[in-house]
């Protein structure tokens, strides 16, 4: 992507970061966030408690490059509107992806890294997104760069399991007795985590929204 963004400091191309510190794990849940809802907050909180994290930030995309973003709201508008849903003072909304001019998920990561050393990331990820993650832009990169933990949705779990990049992964999945190690697991390292599931997605509210 080559649009010039306007970061939080002021400059272009040096967007703020949530608070954050070494030592620190943060879960970093991507998203068109269009429109956030419930069932992203369980997901969080799932994948919190679970992994035992500090701070779970969502990352409210520019758009999905997988998807039309033709229609999407302003990121502004998703990150506010997010950080309404999200009710939590360990969930933080956040845009910077779009003041980074990150188009891909490896350049997010990769950018994380050289400024936020020595903090403890996991890419979070819904079970339906596991189906497709073969699809992202240089996935294998991203699951060598951040260990991935894959939480449980309706209708996802099996075809999830048998999806190409889990059957790549299969021999770097931590068990999810152990799931509180991930974050300190050296990557490629995966797991699935099962727990409380939302019916809800984004795509159906935005249909129930259009009819209304």
């Amino acid at each position: 992507m080559n649009r010039q963004a306007r970061g939080a400091a002021g400059r272009v191309g040096t967007p703020v970061l949530p608070p954050h510190a070494p030592g620190m794990r943060i879960g970093l849940f991507g998203g068109s966030f269009n429109p956030a809802h419930a069932g992203h907050r369980l997901a969080t909180l799932t994948a919190m408690k679970r992994l035992k994290l500090d701070r779970v930030w969502w990352l409210v995309t520019p758009g999905n490059p997988l998807k039309d973003n033709a229609e999407l709201p302003p990121v502004a508008a998703r990150v506010a509107a997010a950080q309404a849903v999200a009710r939590h003072p360990r969930i933080v909304a956040t845009g910077f992806e779009d003041a980074l001019g990150a188009r891909f998920t490896h350049d997010t990561i990769a950018h994380l890294a050289r400024r936020a050393p020595g903090v403890a990331f996991v890419w979070i990820m819904g079970a339906d997104s596991l189906e497709t993650f073969h699809m992202w832009e240089r996935w294998r990169a991203i699951a060598a760069k951040v260990p991935i933990a894959v939480v449980d949705r309706p209708g996802a779990t099996l075809s999830a399991i048998r999806a190409r990049a889990a059957a790549r992964m299969a021999g770097r999945r931590v068990p999810e007795a152990a799931a509180a190690e991930l974050a300190g697991s050296p990557p490629p390292a995966w797991t699935f985590l099962h727990g409380p599931r939302s019916p809800l997605s984004s795509t159906a509210l935005r249909g129930v929204r259009q009819d209304s």
